[in-house]
């Protein structure tokens, strides 16, 4: 079953993947949650954990990581071991260096991490508010009240009643004024969730729970 389920679990992900929604998120929604006492985040299908530790940094750099919560789930128990480890292959450096700056990084990006051989380190205090754990999002229910929910590139992989049952369990776990963030290729149109979100940023799928 390990098998199965890890054959069925597409892995794909990188640091800052689409740096215009990071940049997004760093510019328009740090803003309006860097004042609240504090701040869970669900990052859902989180995978081997390049986005997650991309998110660390950006809240790191914003002066809100230490008062933030991230809860990284994804249903393959194996590529979370992975991210566990923040170890990550040294020839993706450049390319995710390249992403950091676009996503609106102004720091050296190597100072994040420790190269070794044909490896990158990440240092440890980027997983220290990082919580992985294991979640199914068709069988599993919601298990916290989160002011950001962030789930990219999962939903492409479901059918309208799995992707509606999943809009269910998100619109449970989002706070009143929380933010959803989805894939490029992903929404809420034609959803029954629909009319419960304004769009704050449309180009970006980052919207706002408005009732």
């Amino acid at each position: 079953m390990e098998s199965l389920i890890s054959d069925f679990s597409i892995n794909v992900t990188e640091m800052f993947r689409d740096p215009e929604f990071f940049k997004s998120f760093r510019t328009k929604v740090i803003p309006l949650v860097k004042d609240f006492p504090d701040i869970r985040i669900w990052h859902v299908g989180c995978s081997s954990g390049e986005e997650v530790y991309s998110m660390a940094i950006l809240l790191h750099e914003e002066g809100i990581y230490e008062k933030t919560r991230i809860f990284a789930t994804d249903i393959n128990a194996s590529i979370l071991e992975k991210a566990k480890k923040g170890t990550f292959p040294l020839d993706g450096m450049q390319r995710y260096t390249k992403n950091y700056f676009e996503a609106g990084g102004n720091r050296s990006f190597s100072e994040y991490y420790k190269a070794v051989d044909d490896k990158v380190f990440f240092h440890p205090f980027l997983q220290k508010n990082v919580v992985f754990a294991q979640h199914n999002l068709v069988t599993d229910h919601s298990f916290n009240e989160f002011d950001i929910i962030i789930c990219r590139n999962v939903l492409i992989y479901f059918n309208k009643c799995l992707q509606n049952d999943v809009h269910k369990l998100f619109y449970d776990s989002l706070s009143l004024s929380g933010f959803l963030g989805l894939g490029k290729r992903e929404g809420i149109k034609f959803t029954s969730y629909e009319n419960c979100y304004g769009e704050f940023d449309a180009s970006e799928k980052l919207y706002r729970k408005i009732k």
